[in-house]
């Protein structure tokens, strides 16, 4: 009896030592869109008042949570009985990233900047229903990338057996959800810590020149975090499109990919962006009918 259950646990050993090596392969081959995620979502969890910043940020936090629950399981059996339609969803995905990320583009260069009395007002009325939306953008952007990932670490494991595929994918997905928005969390509070940091000190010292400098950086790494997200959201979506249609791989191929990723993804936001513009005229005329 106690043999067999020494047996056991040394089974469950060895299933965890091959899960913590496939994991390890794993997150190496999701550096590159965890780095991504992290541009993106520490870009769409700031602009809100400091005392909003953390619920905010949990809001996210919950919502990235629940796409993972939803992503790891029908990953796993689309992959087992269905696996073509986890390429049509990466396309699909793929077209909504590059249509965030040229959007923002295009707000950036044509969209009207409003008068100071007009932001204070849209503030005002409504910054609950913003803030919603931004949470709302934040999570659906998420759910996104993490297919992406969660596609990612399972092709990293597609040899193994079927309980290392499911404890793999599932460590990928839960350190990709804890990794990126604890430094998320870490970002969007430098300055409140700097701020402490200042009191503390009676703005006097070394302590104290550390808090100004973490004032003072903050917005400087939103500004960078928003180019670098959405240049980020147009990189993977134009990756996804590469990688996974055939044409688009062999296309170009003197062309250095990262140069050639970012213009299919460009183009396929502007489509997008063209098409949602074009309904949205439709409608419109429709209800003034």
């Amino acid at each position: 009896m106690a043999s067999g259950f020494f047996a056991i646990l040394d089974d469950i050993a060895a299933l965890m030592d091959d899960v913590s090596v496939a994991a390890k392969i794993a997150t190496r081959k999701t550096a590159g869109i965890l780095g991504d995620d992290l541009a993106v979502n520490a870009e769409k969890a700031t602009g809100f008042l400091a005392s909003r910043e953390i619920p905010v940020l949990w809001a996210i936090t919950k919502g990235s949570f629940v796409n993972k629950i939803i992503i790891v399981p029908i990953a796993l059996l689309l992959n087992a009985f269905f696996p073509i339609a986890i390429k049509i969803i990466l396309i699909l995905g793929g077209f909504f990233l590059a249509y965030e990320g040229v959007e923002k583009i295009i707000e950036y260069f044509f969209h009207r900047k409003k008068a100071d009395h007009e932001v204070i007002t849209a503030v005002k009325q409504d910054g609950i229903e913003a803030e919603k939306a931004k949470v709302k953008s934040a999570v659906m952007t998420d759910f996104i990338l993490s297919i992406e990932i969660v596609i990612i670490a399972l092709g990293s494991v597609l040899e193994k057996s079927l309980p290392i595929q499911i404890l793999t994918v599932s460590v990928v997905a839960l350190l990709a959800t804890v990794g990126v928005y604890g430094i998320v969390a870490i970002i969007v509070r430098m300055d409140d810590a700097g701020h402490k940091l200042i009191k503390r000190s009676s703005d006097k010292g070394f302590v104290a020149l550390i808090g100004h400098l973490l004032v003072k950086s903050l917005p400087v790494i939103i500004r960078i975090l928003g180019v670098v997200g959405t240049i980020a959201l147009i990189l993977v979506s134009g990756g996804i499109f590469v990688h996974n249609i055939e044409f688009l791989h062999h296309l170009l191929p003197s062309i250095p990919l990262i140069i050639k990723e970012f213009g299919i993804g460009v183009l396929a936001g502007l489509i997008v962006f063209a098409v949602v513009k074009l309904c949205k005229v439709i409608l419109s005329s429709l209800k003034s009918l």
